[in-house]
């Protein structure tokens, strides 16, 4: 049996994405719990030179869409990294969600050798689908979703690993 590259990206994706909306929902509120602004926890980090949680969820969020789009052939909606509550944050999730879902397995199966070129800060990457995927998108989005996770959970929300992962169907 083999996966196709729709089972392996736009599932994958979404459920990433939904699992990190549900830890944030979390972490709002052990904030309210504890009686602290929301927000606080939004400008969190691990380490001075890490970005802060919301800037984690924006870069996770822009991996799976950009990532889906991008296999799909087309070109990514550009979201503004304006977000400063915790409402506009699952908001950004669930328009990430709708686009991703608004994908059809059609445009992303067979796109193993579609190229796909990113101009970064270090200069151009080049890849093609499968590798894109494989070695470029899902090592981002769960570095990025681990990140949002253990920065609250080093916060103090009370998060598992059940929680990262999400229940399974």
């Amino acid at each position: 049996m083999t996966i196709s590259m729709y089972q392996a990206s736009v599932p994958v994706f979404v459920r990433a994405l939904q699992n990190l909306r549900a830890v944030l929902h979390k972490g709002e509120a052990h904030a309210v719990e504890k009686a602290f602004a929301p927000e606080v926890l939004l400008q969190t980090r691990l380490i001075a030179d890490m970005l802060p949680l919301v800037r984690q969820v924006q870069i996770a969020t822009d991996m799976a869409k950009n990532g889906a789009c991008r296999l799909a052939g087309s070109e990514p909606p550009k979201f503004e990294d304006d977000e400063t509550s915790f409402a506009q944050l699952y908001a950004r999730i669930d328009r990430a969600i709708e686009v991703i879902r608004g994908i059809d397995a059609a445009q992303v199966d067979g796109s193993e050798s579609r190229p796909i070129v990113l101009q970064m800060r270090s200069g151009e990457m080049k890849f093609e689908g499968q590798a894109y995927l494989l070695d470029f998108v899902l090592p981002n989005l769960f570095f990025h979703c681990t990140t949002s996770y253990v920065i609250l959970r080093e916060a103090g929300v009370q998060i598992g690993k059940m929680d990262f992962i999400g229940a399974t169907s």
